[in-house]
């Protein structure tokens, strides 16, 4: 006999966002025979758990000698809870000043659980009457969807286009919004290989679109987990925060695929200018650090110091020391990519060529659900990802995503025979 009514708790306990982020992130534990082309986890091979010890004893070095914090002072930022906007803020401002070109006050940053946390920290301040709305380019992360749905934040879908954003839509969300009475308080963007449809901003566009954000007053919500990892022949551009000069962006950023995704360490760069009713000011940061207060009190000094003794060991820039991870992710990208077109030369099967990143998008002539996807594993060994979990509604998507991160090149070519079975086999 059930204790508890489904319909008495949060609506959003039924919405497809919530269920999609742990069967996102489980659906390989429930076959673990199959290749995976799902997960956009970051490469392991590089892990190593030594490298644990290094990163805590360099972080405790650096709080005595260039902090002068002595032997107890260690121990307590190590081991007691800690400052609710971080420990780690100071080494996070240099890290984003040596590799994107961000110059931001240590204090306008704040140290979350994961880059999930900042999202709800920033929706939920923004979030102010039921008339708020959130902007997400469409197909979004089902992270942000999710932490929205939660907040009782709707959310109005921006068409992506061939771009990754389509500019004219975007005028045309926020002015039909505004019409309905709703007000638009952000649009949620990945202008780096964007999950899930790998496509990238060019420079034009990021540059267009900070002057659409000025002019129909809207804030920006930058997602940059993958920056750090474009492909053979393409160049960093420079994100939409380096190229802010009006406080329009809000900047969320992630540890998880750079360094250490079981840290759990992400941040908020937030250097809005907040005004007070008495009026007096302060940053955004300090706002959203009183959320947290209330939600996870701090992020975890041990995670953090973890995070923060990479960062020492590499000067606090993490390009040169992802070298590896980005050869790896180019290689299999590029392996992805050949290997559709030798097994589909036709024109019944098609994809993207992203810049860089995790991921890629392969169109085809039927539809792709979760249903199909247990077929795919079961009978023919091969997990992916079908991108109707990143759409609201439920219209047919006859799309599926690939990743390229967590899979090795000697995986790739029997899990891309497995799914050019299953295509035309569904063909």
């Amino acid at each position: 006999m059930a204790d508890l009514d489904l319909t008495e708790l949060h609506g959003a306990l039924t919405d497809r966002a919530l269920n999609s982020m742990n069967f996102l992130n489980e659906v390989a534990q429930h076959y673990p025979n199959a290749i995976s082309l799902a997960a956009g986890r970051p490469a392991e091979q590089f892990y190593a758990v030594e490298d644990l010890h290094s990163y805590l004893d360099t972080f405790c070095a650096y709080l005595r000698d260039q902090l002068g914090y002595d032997e107890a002072a260690v121990r307590r930022t190590i081991f007691q809870y800690g400052r609710t906007k971080g420990i780690v803020h100071q080494l996070v401002a240099r890290n984003l000043l040596a590799d994107e070109g961000i110059t931001v006050d240590p204090e306008a940053l704040v140290v979350t659980v994961g880059c999930q946390e900042a999202m709800v920290l920033t929706l939920r301040a923004l979030r102010a009457t039921p008339a708020d709305v959130l902007l997400a380019v469409s197909p979004a992360y089902v992270g942000i969807t999710g932490a929205a749905r939660l907040l009782d934040l709707p959310v109005l879908p921006v068409a992506g286009g061939n771009d990754g954003v389509d500019l004219e839509d975007l005028v045309a969300v926020v002015k039909a919004a505004r019409a309905d009475g709703l007000r638009p308080r952000a649009c949620y963007v990945m202008p780096d290989f964007a999950n899930p449809s790998g496509l990238s901003l060019d420079l034009e566009t990021r540059h267009r679109l900070l002057d659409v954000a000025t002019e129909q007053d809207l804030l920006l919500l930058e997602d940059n987990p993958y920056g750090l990892f474009p492909a053979e022949g393409f160049e960093r551009l420079p994100t939409l925060k380096a190229l802010d000069t009006g406080r329009r962006v809000i900047y969320l950023g992630s540890f998880a695929k750079t360094a250490l995704p079981g840290a759990r360490v992400g941040y908020v760069v937030a250097d809005q200018v907040v005004a007070h009713p008495d009026g007096t000011t302060s940053l955004l940061a300090d706002e959203l650090s009183k959320i947290k207060s209330m939600l996870t009190v701090n992020t975890s000094a041990i995670g953090q110091a973890m995070i923060g003794g990479k960062l020492l060991q590499h000067d606090c820039s993490l390009v040169a020391a992802n070298e590896r991870e980005r050869a790896t992710y180019a290689e299999n990208l590029r392996a992805l990519t050949e290997g559709l077109a030798a097994r589909f030369p036709g024109g019944e099967v098609s994809w993207n060529v992203p810049a860089g990143g995790f991921f890629l998008v392969v169109t085809v002539p039927f539809v792709v659900d979760d249903a199909l996807l247990a077929k795919s594993a079961q009978e023919y060994g091969v997990l992916w990802t079908p991108m109707s979990h990143f759409y609201d509604g439920d219209t047919p998507i006859h799309a599926l995503r690939l990743s390229c991160s967590s899979v090795t090149p000697a995986e790739i070519e029997p899990a891309l025979d497995r799914l050019a079975a299953l295509i035309r086999d569904q063909l």
